[in-house]
């Protein structure tokens, strides 16, 4: 089973849903980086449990205890391992599932393979594990700021309502503001109010979020293999829940001309820039100094309270279930750090492969 990703810097996440423990081991992070515990707190803030009516009502303070990697203040190069402690688990929920797999869930897959299957929460499938890519993400990201890149994910649509362009100031500003950590405050609303009206019929609604990195230099990236639009593609992909990845225009590039999208070079105050960013600040698989944007399709949420059709595998017959336990409506809102974690991930490993970042000591 792979738990790792990540060259240069690599992030090793591990835990289940309802064990003791979730968390990562992050390798590779260079000596000299300032680091706190609440640089990472803060981070796992955006992404816990029962901070909203859009969210799943468990309650965790999800408070990260670092064991390793910082000494005064300080990374000192060695691995720095993160554990949250699982304290809100109502495993009870979760027994009917011994033998019969959730709808679109992991369920079966984990069951075929592995035969030892813990199913409280979806163990070691479940979300909760993406406590880890934040542990990581968190540490990626204040690497980054050293180089001055910044990373904004926000939800650009839930259902059928979608969020009208906003600049990069307000989306930074807004994501804030509300639940569903939308950059469109009046689209916002209206996307709580859908979500809630699912939550009330027992149903799930899915969505997209939007991740945005600027300030990344030109080169990062390799043309063949190891692509920097590959590697994000590979890395948000394997978020839960995620069924589709674009980079830039995505998808809407197949009706389109190359005249119409293609991304015409300038000098810019004295810089090289695009008139367009069609390409989402990737091209040929490598960054070319503008905005590296990508999207996520994020699917509903599988567990919901509506009476759905399985199977009992043990016995090979059909069966109804009823998901009971606590689940959100809604995945964006919580997604989207994990997002932004991910791409950090990814560009801070990168950042260090490609020699922008010093990968032994930052004050050299």
């Amino acid at each position: 089973m792979s738990n790792s990703i990540g060259e240069k810097f690599q992030v090793t996440s591990f835990g289940a849903s309802h064990g003791p423990a979730v968390g990562a081991v992050v390798d590779g992070c260079p000596a000299n980086l300032e680091l706190t515990q609440e640089d990472i707190q803060k981070e796992l803030d955006k992404r816990k449990p029962g901070t909203s009516s859009v969210t799943t009502p468990r309650k965790e303070a999800d408070e990260v205890q670092i064991l390793s990697g910082i000494f005064e203040g300080k990374t000192d190069g060695t691995p720095i391992a993160g554990v949250v402690f699982n304290k809100n688990q109502h495993s009870k929920d979760y027994s009917m599932f011994k033998d019969t797999p959730r709808p679109s869930h992991g369920d079966f897959g984990w069951m075929m393979k592995y035969g030892n299957y813990d199913y409280n929460g979806g163990g070691r499938g479940s979300g909760r594990v993406t406590i880890g890519h934040v542990i990581g993400g968190a540490i990626a990201k204040k690497l980054l700021k050293t180089q001055d890149i910044e990373i904004i994910s926000h939800v650009t649509q839930i259902g059928d309502i979608k969020a009208e362009p906003q600049d990069l100031e307000s989306i930074i500003e807004n994501v804030e503001k509300n639940p569903v950590r939308c950059g469109d405050l009046k689209a916002a609303k209206e996307m709580e109010e859908l979500i809630l009206s699912k939550k009330q019929e027992g149903d799930s609604v899915g969505g997209i979020v939007e991740t945005i990195a600027v300030n990344v230099p030109a080169g990062l990236g390799e043309p063949v293999f190891e692509r920097l639009d590959g590697d994000l593609a590979r890395i948000l992909m394997n978020i839960g829940a995620v069924k589709g990845v674009e980079i830039g225009l995505g998808f809407d590039v197949a009706r389109h001309t190359g005249s119409e999208i293609n991304d015409a070079y300038q000098i810019e105050d004295g810089k090289v820039t695009t008139k367009t960013n069609n390409s989402g600040g990737i091209v040929g698989g490598m960054s070319n100094g503008m905005p590296i944007v990508s999207r996520i399709a994020v699917k509903p949420t599988p567990s919901i309270s509506k009476c759905q059709d399985s199977i009992n595998i043990e016995k090979r017959e059909n069966k109804k279930i009823e998901i009971k336990g606590r689940h959100d409506p809604c995945i964006c809102p919580r997604v989207t750090v994990v997002a932004e974690s991910s791409t950090a991930i990814v560009l801070a490993d990168h950042m260090i492969r490609s020699g922008f970042i010093h990968p032994s000591n930052l004050d050299d």
